[in-house]
């Protein structure tokens, strides 16, 4: 019992420092680092805008996640893939080529006069913004799911 409690912590020490090991960060304004979807929603949604900095979040197992910031203050998270994983603009309007449609749907009839204004997108829902500060969360698919408080 003794010798498998000092083994527990022991894995747990090895799994805390490889996880403080695993992140290194670096900086860069090369566009040409973020994958091709990433490349390609950025040419799409803003061809005029300059990238302000990219942080290049590379992890233990491969690959990388990608912090855009654009020079207007847009803020673009992409995974690996250059999935677009959330998008913050400030009080500026989320393209809504970026959005699903029954989502602007949904805003629009229930929400008239506001603008979506930041989606964070994962695995089981989209969870939007709205300029006034409301914030609600969607399925997968669209579908509105509540009124996050």
């Amino acid at each position: 019992m003794y010798i498998m409690k000092k083994l527990l912590v022991l894995a747990f020490m090895i799994a805390m420092m490889a996880g403080s090991l695993s992140a290194r960060d670096r900086v860069s304004r090369d566009v040409a680092e973020l994958p091709a979807a990433a490349q390609k929603l950025l040419k799409t949604y803003y061809p005029k805008m300059a990238v302000n900095h990219i942080k290049i979040d590379s992890n233990l197992f491969g690959g990388a996640d990608y912090d855009v910031v654009l020079n207007d203050g847009t803020e673009l998270d992409f995974d690996k893939d250059g999935e677009l994983k959330e998008i913050d603009c400030g009080m500026r309007e989320v393209p809504s080529g970026l959005l699903l449609k029954t989502i602007c749907d949904y805003v629009s009839k229930n929400f008239s006069g506001r603008k979506i204004v930041s989606m964070d997108i994962d695995s089981r829902k989209y969870e939007i913004e709205l300029s006034d500060g409301i914030e609600l969360e969607f399925d997968r698919s669209g579908q509105f799911l509540r009124i996050d408080d």
